[in-house]
């Protein structure tokens, strides 16, 4: 038996390592993605005051502290039983398309996207956004710096912080919207609004013009049929910040709808001793250990899993473009892991429509923006953080101090199907024993495309970026050592 091993993996958030191991003809026995650190978050924020917590888990993560910090303020809502006005609910899920923005911005054109548009194959040194900028041009690389500064302007207006935001309170949030902020937010959005359709036009004419790479989304290697699951709105429409919980089967059939403070009746987790991150399942169906199909309670989050579970987008441009991608592939619902890369532009176009949608909303710059909480008690706060569902779950005492917390994090919810996403790769696409630079980031594209962040499950800064594999033969005896 040898083994090789990527660590560390690239181009994501957080930090992992991926194990390969092949029997004696060169095959692909199994593959493992290992988060090696502890999160924690779940155990120190016990006995800290509620109102600590919007603020405490943005620190979770530097890139969806967004996410975290309105999850959290939901879950105060909740708990201390306070409906916020309805400019408030507004202002939050406007801030949330502004992260939207950002953050699908960041993982196409610094992340996932240099595979697809420099190419898979491409030298190593290639594969980045300098990449990206000699491929697309310099004009291109100019709106992406501009529209993702665009995206955490917005979110600082509204949150009070570029990165980290402060604006959420129990019933609402800290100060209405001025006149002259959106009129500044208005023509970002508007801005962000045709960088949107640029960058479709760029996915359109480099990927999807590519025979080779249309194959490859659609290849065995990256296809994986399980479970969706995403929020929807009363129209069973795609929506970030609010909604009931919707799952669909393989087959795209209606499984579950539930309201978030539901949610562990229908989702448990399971344990594996050789990770820190858990892995989620459907209770309904059951844990039958990495394997997948509708016998199997593993499902997917993130930009395909809200698609595949909705009836659709609530924007028409969006919607159009979700009607296209469907076409393209196949019909619904799309198993193609590589389709999240399609799914995340459709969203960034949705972000940007609703955005100009609740900027133009009359009620925006109300001054009603928080209504009086009561006594504390316990609460979930659910979002759908750029990389998919994100549960905040408290108990407080009657002193409003947290006693209990669990969260749920997107990229758990989706750490079963990136495991067997990269096992699937690796056996699809390595064969005798060969491997090389092109196969090993075809491995690491399996996980890139669920933009996976491990930054919320773990807390390690690795300094630096070098991968090195080795190969032992069974004795563990280092027959070959290949470096980049």
């Amino acid at each position: 038996m040898k083994e090789i091993v990527i660590d560390p993996i690239t181009r994501l958030e957080g930090h992992g390592n991926v194990s390969i191991f092949l029997n004696d003809a060169g095959e692909v026995e199994n593959a493992y993605l290992k988060i090696p650190e502890l999160r924690g978050f779940e155990k120190f924020c016990i006995g800290r005051r509620a109102e600590l917590m919007p603020i405490l888990t943005t620190r979770i993560c530097g890139v969806c502290p967004v996410a975290h910090h309105f999850a959290a303020t939901k879950a105060l809502d909740a708990a201390f039983n306070v409906e916020p006005p309805s400019a408030a609910k507004k202002l939050r899920e406007l801030m949330y398309a502004g992260y939207i923005i950002y953050d699908h911005t960041l993982h196409f054109y610094y992340l996932g996207g240099p595979d697809f548009i420099v190419g898979p194959d491409a030298p190593p040194e290639k594969r980045n956004i300098l990449g990206v900028i000699e491929k697309a041009g310099m004009d291109v690389a100019k709106e992406v710096i501009k529209h993702r500064a665009y995206g955490q302007k917005i979110t600082e207006i509204l949150g009070g912080k570029a990165t980290h935001p402060v604006c959420g309170l129990p019933g609402g949030i800290s100060k209405p919207l001025s006149e002259e902020n959106r009129q500044e937010i208005e023509k970002m959005a508007a801005s962000s609004l045709e960088f949107a359709k640029l960058t479709l036009k760029l996915f359109h004419s480099i990927v999807l013009g590519n025979s080779k790479y249309v194959d490859m989304i659609k290849s065995d290697a990256y296809t994986m049929k399980t479970y969706y699951m995403g929020l929807v709105d009363e129209h069973d429409k795609v929506n970030f910040y609010d909604g009931k919980i919707k799952v669909v089967d393989t087959n795209g059939n209606d499984f579950l709808k539930f309201e978030p403070k539901d949610y562990l009746t229908h989702i448990s987790e399971h344990v594996e001793e050789w990770t820190y991150s858990k892995f989620p399942y459907l209770k309904k169906v059951g844990w039958k250990g990495l394997v997948y199909g509708q016998d199997s309670g593993v499902y997917r989050v993130g930009p395909l899993g809200r698609l595949n579970a909705s009836s659709g987008m609530a924007t028409p441009l969006a919607q159009a473009e979700y009607q296209e991608m469907y076409k393209t592939l196949g019909g619904k619902p799309v198993h193609g892991t590589l389709a999240f890369h399609w799914a995340r532009l459709i969203e960034l176009l949705y972000a940007t429509e609703r955005a100009l949608e609740l900027i133009r909303d009359p009620e925006i710059t109300s001054k009603d923006v928080r209504n009086k909480p009561g006594e504390p008690s316990e609460g979930v706060g659910v979002v759908e953080a750029a990389r998919g569902t994100l549960f905040h779950h408290y108990v407080l005492d009657k002193d409003a101090l947290v006693k209990d917390v669990n969260l749920i994090v997107a990229t758990t919810n989706n750490y079963p199907a990136i495991c067997m996403s990269v096992r699937d790769a690796a056996k699809g696409l390595i064969h005798g024993g060969k491997v090389d630079q092109g196969l090993l980031n075809k491995v690491e594209m399996a996980f890139r495309a669920y933009d996976p962040c491990f930054g919320c499950a773990t807390h390690f800064a690795v300094g630096q970026m070098p991968l090195t594999i080795e190969i032992h033969d069974d004795k563990k005896k280092l027959v070959q050592t290949v470096k980049r």
